[in-house]
């Protein structure tokens, strides 16, 4: 816990239903010297949760504005989880943008070729080339998150511990490399932690991916997080058209008329798939 003037205090709560989360903002009282007892969570603009025990969500992160997507060619990116990522965000009234990290390993035919696979999204959200290695795109990347709450996400080995050290080089921050053999990712998060940048923003790093499930997300939810798909959402002959060979639907019209990308659209079909059948 950090008071309006940056003194920290280790914080208990008060009873087991107040339990707070990274980025909360909450009411509390001193106890001992450096520890404090919370006594009240403030509300939350926005929240992130994951499924908990027993069905019951828990939370990860409030108050956030923007999440940011990490990718890199190397873990290869997932262009579905991006998605999934995407449908959350848009359910959650959060700004997403994707970051396209490690450049610098990116020679001038590869770095072609990820543009291409990244053309539908270039359309949609704010697209960043960075390398915290050379700096490309790292004053672009303090443009985007300056005056807002951001998290990092993505997945491990993409080097959003490395892009958040360049950010805020006087701070401990442990990388992780690849595995030699898989080439994937080490965790070297293990729990949501807040940074403050130089200029009052604020950070969040998480770790792993579970956060942005498709838990609480049915077909409805799961059009609107395709952005380019709601104006021809309202035209569909049916209310409950799934967009999925539905007689009448104005999605895959727009999908044969080259105005929704085909492969976000084969995505979004995969991602039908995983919800449950009585969405």
């Amino acid at each position: 816990m950090k008071n309006d003037d940056g003194e920290v205090f280790v914080c208990q709560t008060r009873r087991h239903s107040c339990q707070p989360c990274v980025g909360d903002r909450v009411k509390w009282q001193p106890s001992d010297p450096g520890h404090g007892l919370i006594v009240e969570i403030l509300p939350r603009r926005t929240l992130l949760a994951r499924p908990g025990r027993r069905g019951r969500p828990r939370a990860v992160a409030a108050n956030l504005d923007q999440v940011a997507i990490v990718i890199a060619r190397e873990p290869s990116y997932d262009l579905l989880l991006v998605d999934q990522y995407l449908v959350v965000c848009e359910n959650h009234q959060l700004e997403p943008a994707i970051l396209l990290n490690k450049t610098d390993l990116l020679d001038t035919t590869i770095r072609k070729m990820v543009l291409q696979d990244l053309t539908p999204y270039r359309q949609l959200y704010p697209l960043l080339m960075v390398s915290a290695r050379n700096g490309e795109g790292m004053e672009e990347l303090g443009t985007l998150l300056r005056g807002k709450t951001s998290m990092f996400a993505g997945q491990s080995g993409v080097g959003k511990s490395s892009l958040l050290k360049s950010l805020i080089p006087d701070r401990e921050v442990r990388i992780g490399g690849l595995s030699a053999n898989t080439r994937r990712g080490r965790h070297t998060t293990t729990t949501a932690l807040l940074f403050h940048l130089q200029d009052g923003e604020k950070l969040i790093d998480t770790p792993g991916v579970a956060v942005f499930g498709l838990a609480g997300i049915d077909t409805r939810k799961l059009a609107y997080g395709y952005r380019e798909f709601r104006p021809f959402m309202e035209r569909c002959r049916f209310n409950d058209c799934r967009h999925a060979g539905d007689l009448g639907c104005a999605v895959t019209e727009g999908v044969e008329t080259g105005k929704i990308h085909p492969a976000r659209y084969q995505r979004y079909l995969k991602l039908l798939d995983k919800l449950p059948r009585i969405s």
